[in-house]
């Protein structure tokens, strides 16, 4: 029977435990200084006094040698060196708030230089060194419209009404909006008085890029006046820092964005894509000449979405990332077309659970450092370029150098529908005995356009630390396998990602080591609908834990804070015009099939996928008889694992579900 380890004996334990997940620490965001003899990145760990992951600046050579570049606890993010590398510019919370700081190299003395009243992002420094921009959230507040009377002096009244006329009025993780908008600002980067460059009723949010001469920034927004109807459809706008004034460079109906000029300023790369309102459409890279001409595509014949575009020092050529099976590549592409892949093995920075994606930068024409995808470890550091490859970093060996993780196995399949292989991992629970019957975990991911890889996940390694084979894989709908693959579920989810989900069940079965009677199925969001699906259409799994669902598209397209895309790209209408079709494809219409013990769990701060959805389930479950519990996760938003004990807590109810029901399967009704 799957148990989970008790705290006393997990001092003692050789295999990964709860309160081991407060010792994990990744790399992120490596930022190569301009002469390249070393790196400063954010060293993420967790705190298990404050129960928050912190992430600070530390640097390392390129050798290894590692070291703190300012020290003590802090939350530093989105670093930036000026053009000669004297300085580095970063966003920090070490005086209490979220400030710009600046780190200078010459006596490594780092101070914040601002006094913001909001959070600064998107840090760009221009072309002389001389300016920072910036982006930053400027309230507009707006008066209510009634008056209500004051209470008398020492009174006690109730907070008055909340007046919400807002399109997206809330956030996941964010909360309930604040009035104001996204500006772009610019400042010396000495320090000084910021100055706000738009202050239009827009959002002028995301990456900024200067132009050669150093007059004009480049950034992109949805400056239309119906953007609530076309969600989509953001364009490249230039901003002159002489007078304000806002130019459009593109124009076209789908989005564009992440913009970067050539380092002989004559040329701008960006990311975006036609939009053909599809669910899932692949982001494409652009090029145009600064005078004039018009843009390119250079990524026509990659059946894989782009992203993180960094030019050649030299301007011939552009670096970018893509997934692919999975996998995090780097490639370098000339501007005639010629592309070269330079790794595969970028990602490791979902600790939680396995999903894809990772981080890298470039110095020259070819130094590249980027954070390691590894089965075993969150990711690390590596340093490559044509002559070698060294990991710079082992941020976890203290920990898992004693410890036996779950052994990780790539599985391909066949899939009962089409033509496809199915790509899937089997993680082993550690002292695997191929002898043993086990039981099964299928673990299902979220999106549902995103990709799992193999690389390190806290909640699976829990898993197989207690006693389970756990099967992870990315059935039709996933990202990373062509755009085809992945349009298989758009205005058709779920359909026949279930089937592809029991053909790898049944793969593993055939190895000969699963007891069939012990079968379980979790997941969450995207993989909580699956479950939800799963249990209604079948019987076979003893089990189940449904994370973060949605049960009923009819409600969650008019309770989550996405809406307006929601209706327009994962549906063929609004949900009154097309009730059969939002019905069609609920989990809540199947709920009179379910037998299988099921439990929900969501965080009660949850606006992406509401908890409204887990409670139709949970009350729909109990009115049929189905055994069911529900875990309401406090504050929690749809990123539980935000919180360490969170993340503790979430496996920690999915193991005893399953341990509750180890027996095998049980009748609820």
């Amino acid at each position: 029977m799957a148990v989970l380890a008790t705290p006393t004996l997990a001092v003692e334990s050789n295999t990964f435990q709860p309160e081991d997940v407060f010792q994990l620490e990744y790399a992120s965001s490596p930022t190569i200084h301009p002469k390249g003899d070393y790196t400063v990145f954010v060293r993420n760990y967790m705190d298990i006094m404050t129960d928050r992951k912190y992430g600070t600046l530390w640097r390392v050579d390129n050798k290894g040698e590692l070291r703190p570049l300012i020290g003590g606890d802090a939350n530093d993010r989105s670093q930036t060196w000026s053009p000669d590398g004297s300085k580095l510019a970063f966003v920090s919370n070490r005086s209490g708030s979220n400030q710009i700081h600046m780190y200078w190299t010459d006596t490594r003395d780092q101070s914040p230089v601002t006094r913001l009243t909001g959070s600064p992002s998107n840090l760009s420094w221009s072309p002389d060194g001389k300016w920072l921009a910036f982006t930053m959230f400027t309230p507009a507040p707006e008066k209510p419209p009634v008056s209500l009377p004051k209470p008398p002096k020492g009174a006690d009244w109730a907070e008055p009404p909340k007046y919400i006329d807002k399109d997206n009025y809330r956030y996941d993780g964010g909360g309930y909006a604040k009035d104001g908008f996204t500006q772009i600002y610019v400042m010396p980067a000495s320090g000084g008085t910021p100055r706000q460059l738009t202050s239009d009723d827009y959002n002028h949010g995301g990456q900024l890029t200067w132009t050669h001469d150093g007059e004009s920034i480049i950034f992109s927004a949805n400056r239309r006046e119906d953007a609530f109807h076309q969600p989509a459809n953001s364009e490249l706008y230039s901003v002159a820092l002489a007078d304000g004034e806002v130019t459009q460079l593109t124009d076209r109906v789908g989005p564009d964005h992440s913009p970067v000029i050539s380092p002989d300023g004559k040329k701008l790369a960006w990311l975006g894509y036609d939009d053909e309102m599809m669910s899932h459409q692949l982001t494409q890279l652009y090029v145009m000449d600064l005078a004039g001409d018009e843009p390119r595509l250079l990524t026509s014949d990659l059946d894989y979405s782009v992203d993180d575009v960094q030019w050649a020092d030299d301007s011939r050529g552009v670096y970018f990332a893509y997934d692919r099976h999975g996998d995090g590549h780097i490639v370098y592409q000339n501007l005639n077309g010629k592309r070269t892949q330079l790794t595969d093995e970028m990602g490791g920075l979902s600790y939680g659970r396995p999903y894809s994606g990772g981080a890298f930068d470039v110095h020259g024409n070819g130094q590249l450092v980027y954070t390691l995808a590894h089965p075993q470890r969150p990711a690390d550091l590596v340093l490559k370029d044509s002559k070698m490859k060294r990991q710079l970093t082992h941020l976890n060996e203290d920990l898992f150098a004693h410890k036996e993780l779950g052994r990780v196995e790539e599985i391909w399949y066949d899939s009962k529908h089409g033509d496809y292989k199915i790509q899937g991992w089997i993680v082993y629970p550690p002292n695997f005995d191929p002898e043993e019957k086990y039981p099964l975990i299928l673990e299902i991911h979220g999106g549902p356009h995103t990709a799992y890889a193999e690389t390190f996940s806290a909640e699976v390694q829990l898993m197989a630390a207690a006693g389970n084979v756990v099967l992870y894989t990315n059935p039709r709908g996933s990202t990373s396998y062509g755009e085809e693959f992945a349009q298989e579920i758009h205005h058709n989810y779920p359909s026949q990602d279930y089937d592809d989900l029991m053909d790898g069940v049944d793969a593993v079965i055939e190895k000969g080591f699963i007891d069939e009677e012990r079968l379980y199925v979790t997941g969450g969001s995207g993989g909580g609908v699956l479950t939800a699906w799963i249990v209604g259409h079948t019987d076979r799994f003893a089990a189940a834990v449904v994370a973060k669902p949605v049960i009923n598209w009819y409600s969650f397209v008019l309770t989550a804070d996405m809406y307006n895309y929601f209706t327009k790209y994962w549906f063929p209408g609004l949900p009154w015009e097309n009730p059969e079709h939002y019905l069609k494809y609920s989990p809540i219409t199947y709920v009179g099939n379910v037998t299988t013990p099921t439990m929900l769990l969501t965080g009660e701060a949850d606006y992406r996928t509401p908890i409204s959805e887990s409670e139709q389930y949970y009350q729909a479950l109990k009115l049929e008889g189905v055994d069911t519990a529900m875990v309401r996760v406090p504050d929690a938003p749809h990123g539980i694992y935000s919180r360490p004990s969170n993340l503790i807590g979430k496996v920690a109810y999915i193991l005893h579900w399953f341990e509750k029901y180890g027996d095998g399967k049980s009748e609820s009704k």
